[in-house]
């Protein structure tokens, strides 16, 4: 699944129609040459891809396609040098749809790094998610509670009915820990705060960064997986789409492992983004309680 200016799969005979269809535009103002990396393509395990297209430009005129890096759970970074002027990026897949599905994940895929060691990482205080600062909180509200499964449905629930969804509420600064101050925030710090809570308990979480068909106003979206039952469990728990439209894109630590967009050298200031994530059909109900697996 190589990164080019256009590239096309045919679709198998007999497959599944309900697809997938998302596109990301960022323009930049790159004042100083610039390193770029951006985190815009699905995951290798987000679907069959059947076609793709990233499209780089400088003040119009093209630019060479880009580094491809692999990131771990199939994530894609790639990497551009980008000169001084306009920098405008297209991008856009076509691929199956990659619904979460019920029962135990695969596990010892090829590429993955060893799940113990998944655990371990996912356990961790990072820097979004300072769950050492709250076990307390964590242990108060949620250790009656039985291990697993029970705790992270009541941190999922927790959150929803305790975190207003304001959109604009919070910063890029802002921590799981100025989330609980606040008691608002948008799908970025929901997500942070099930991933903060769940280690807090004990148990791994990690973040997700998705394309996410339905979501109004459209834009990335964030969610965060648990592991329990041999499996890594997806959650939202601001409930504003449903799971089983979900396209991963990244998945990591916290927000710091999964940007869309970082500029690494130089000086560039991003000037706009617009993302669509589309469906063939309807996109069912979705009972949050339910147990779901993201591809």
């Amino acid at each position: 699944m190589g990164v080019l200016a256009g590239r096309e799969w045919p679709r198998p005979a007999g497959g599944d129609d309900r697809g997938r269809v998302v596109t990301c535009d960022l323009a930049f103002d790159v004042q100083e040459p610039a390193d770029i990396a951006v985190q815009i393509a699905p995951a290798e395990r987000g679907g069959r891809m059947h076609a793709e297209r990233l499209e780089l430009a400088i003040d119009g005129a093209p630019l060479a396609p880009p580094v491809e890096l692999a990131a771990p759970h199939g994530g894609r970074i790639h990497l551009l040098r980008v000169p001084r002027g306009l920098f405008a990026a297209s991008y856009r897949a076509d691929l199956d749809s990659p619904r979460p599905r019920p029962g135990p994940h695969p596990t010892g895929v090829a590429g993955d790094e060893p799940l113990d060691l998944q655990r371990l990482t996912y356990l961790r205080p990072s820097r979004y998610c300072p769950s050492d600062h709250v076990v307390g909180l964590a242990v108060a509200e949620f250790g009656a509670l039985p291990q697993g499964r029970p705790r992270v449905d009541a941190v999922v629930d927790w959150i929803h009915h305790r975190i207003g969804y304001v959109a604009g509420a919070s910063t890029v600064h802002d921590t799981a820990e100025d989330t609980l101050l606040t008691g608002q925030g948008v799908c970025r710090d929901f997500a942070h705060l099930g991933v903060t809570l769940c280690r807090a308990l004990g148990i791994p979480a990690r973040f997700t960064a998705v394309y996410a068909p339905g979501l109004t106003p459209m834009d990335f979206h964030a969610v965060f997986e648990a592991w329990t039952d041999g499996a890594w469990h997806v959650h939202d728990p601001t409930r504003r789409v449903p799971r089983d439209g979900l396209v991963r894109i990244a998945t990591g630590r916290d927000a710091a492992d999964t940007a869309f967009a970082a500029v690494l050298g130089g000086i560039a200031t991003l000037r706009s983004v617009e993302v669509t994530a589309t469906v063939t059909g309807l996109l069912p109900a979705d009972d949050h309680r339910a147990e779901a697996v993201l591809a």
